[in-house]
């Protein structure tokens, strides 16, 4: 005999069977069914009705549906940082549920007398299933990627936080630890902004950094020769003492890199009153 594939029987079946079917996912999905009111508070994600959504796209093969599905879940996932395994835990106990209730399907029992009618229901079901799976997880992680990146953004923007004190001037306060990671943020954020605010003069307040390594104090003098390169005067305030006997006993100056000031008030107040 050949093989017809009724969706519209189907869906009727498992619709009619619904709370035997959502009885049934639970008892596969043990991780996850009590996390499901915690899931449903944090990110507004109700599995149950989801599910019975997703079994809709599979058994009609609405893969276009299917996949902004998929999509829109990923960025619900990664949003609200549910985890992981629990989806991946819930999708896979709904595909051994859905199969359980196509065995009970009433046609199934002459279908499936054929192997070659079982493999073609295999493939229409378990390809939704893991077009599903793929298309959430590319969308969760695009969407953390993004998350990531501005999460990266925003502590770079705290850690170099230019402040513009004039239309000219601009105030660099520096505090915590310096290292060569963090030295190459500020340089490459000191020469943009340097560049996009047109910035005259860039005082430097290094009250906040107690020590230096040598080769961080190099990057930093590099840093100066940068901004007087941008036509930008540099001025330098705040340095401790520690730094400064470093600087000392390396034979490192600052020469003409940079105009420096015993504190940031001194340097305000002069250059406040020249602007």
């Amino acid at each position: 005999m050949s093989f017809v594939y009724e969706e519209e029987k189907i869906m009727e079946f498992l619709l009619k069977n619904k709370s035997e079917f959502e009885e049934y996912l639970l008892s596969e999905a043990v991780n996850v069914r009590d996390k499901i009111e915690e899931i449903l508070l944090i990110g507004n994600v109700d599995l149950l009705n989801n599910a019975h959504k997703l079994i809709r796209y599979i058994v009609e093969q609405n893969e276009t549906d299917l996949i902004a599905f998929a999509e829109k879940e990923g960025v619900t996932w990664a949003t609200h940082s549910l985890t992981l395994s629990f989806k991946l835990e819930w999708i896979q106990a709904l595909r051994r549920t859905l199969w359980t209730f196509l065995y009970k399907f009433e046609s199934a029992k002459v279908v499936f007398n054929e192997s070659k009618t079982f493999f073609e229901l295999e493939k229409k079901v378990n390809e939704k299933v893991d077009v599903f799976l793929k298309s959430f997880f590319v969308s969760y992680s695009d969407y953390k990627d993004k998350l990531i990146l501005a999460q990266q953004n925003l502590v770079e923007n705290l850690s170099v936080p230019i402040i513009p004190i004039t239309s000219t001037t601009c105030v660099l306060p520096l505090i915590g630890t310096i290292d060569n990671s963090r030295i190459q943020i500020i340089e490459e954020k000191v020469l943009q902004e340097i560049g996009k605010l047109r910035i005259q003069t860039l005082i430097l307040d290094l009250s906040g950094i107690i020590d230096m390594e040598v080769e961080i104090i190099n990057d930093f003098l590099k840093i100066l020769d940068g901004t007087t390169m941008m036509g930008c005067k540099a001025v330098v305030t705040g340095l401790r003492p520690e730094v400064v006997t470093k600087m000392i006993r390396s034979g490192i100056q600052l020469d003409n890199k940079a105009e420096t000031k015993g504190t940031l008030q001194q340097a305000l107040k002069d250059y406040l009153v020249v602007n």
